[in-house]
């Protein structure tokens, strides 16, 4: 996949300018489903342009914690801050407006729209939404090229395939203009061949400034991208660090990568 040129009014994909505090910052965060705690005093800061990669076994927590950060879920206790102001607990789409935005496992378009009606309506209702649709199909047409979808902006999502929906996913995501995309596990299902086309994708979205936070069980992209991880098991922190001190870490060894693991 080619480089493409700049997405329209590409100021927003720039690199940020740092400032005093963190972009975005758990502090003891919990979450409880009736007597099941899956979410435990978790706290941890990531910095604007930094790529941060969230592992842990199945059931650990990590997708719960999107889930709070966005929104979907309400937290039970602990606060989340984003550029300053405390997001917790508020709405979908409040957060959404903030500037972040998440993809989802299981890919979630508008099953009987065109991909480019898909990414429209994320540009019209996202950060900065834009009120013209006309704009807003340019702009959306614009990221489909950047995403590699350019030459299937008539399709009806559910006729893509796994990695075409996957890509949909990253390009709606995008359409929203985010500060921080939360990317969950957008690598789960592909071949070596799709993975490394995927991979591109994502160096090509930190190259706009884009901050990320990545859940993903695929080890060898959590060391290719990531800046810094988090590990988590039974909704608490384990470890954080760098990644190749993560796949060292005996206690991520015994939760999560087994004694067998070879990077």
């Amino acid at each position: 996949m080619a480089e493409v040129g700049p997405i329209n009014n590409a100021a927003s994909y720039s690199p940020f300018v740092k400032s005093s505090h963190p972009l975005l910052d758990v502090a003891d965060l919990s979450k409880a489903f009736g007597g099941l705690v899956v979410i435990n005093r978790l706290s941890f800061s990531l910095e604007e342009g930094e790529t941060l990669g969230i592992i842990g076994p199945n059931g650990s927590g990590k997708t719960t914690l999107f889930n709070l950060m966005t929104g979907f879920l309400k937290a039970d206790h602990g606060k989340i801050s984003f550029s300053g102001n405390e997001i917790t607990n508020k709405r979908p789409s409040h957060i959404c407006q903030l500037g972040i935005t998440r993809t989802f496992q299981l890919p979630r378009p508008f099953p009987q729209l065109t991909v480019l009606e898909n990414v429209t309506a994320g540009r019209a209702y996202g950060k900065e939404s834009s009120s013209d649709i006309k704009q807003a199909r340019r702009e959306a047409m614009e990221i489909l090229d950047f995403t590699g979808l350019g030459n299937k902006q008539a399709v009806i999502s559910k006729n893509l395939n796994l990695l075409g929906r996957k890509r949909l996913e990253i390009a709606r995501a995008l359409a929203t203009r985010p500060k921080l995309l939360l990317l969950d596990e957008v690598f789960a299902g592909l071949n070596p061949k799709e993975t490394e086309e995927a991979l591109e994708l994502i160096s090509l979205i930190k190259n706009r400034g884009i901050t990320l936070t990545i859940v993903e069980h695929v080890i060898k992209v959590i060391l290719g991208v990531s800046s810094r991880v988090v590990v988590i098991n039974f909704g608490e922190k384990i470890f954080e660090g760098l990644p190749t001190e993560a796949i060292n870490d005996q206690r991520v060894i015994e939760a999560y990568l087994g004694e067998d693991f070879h990077a």
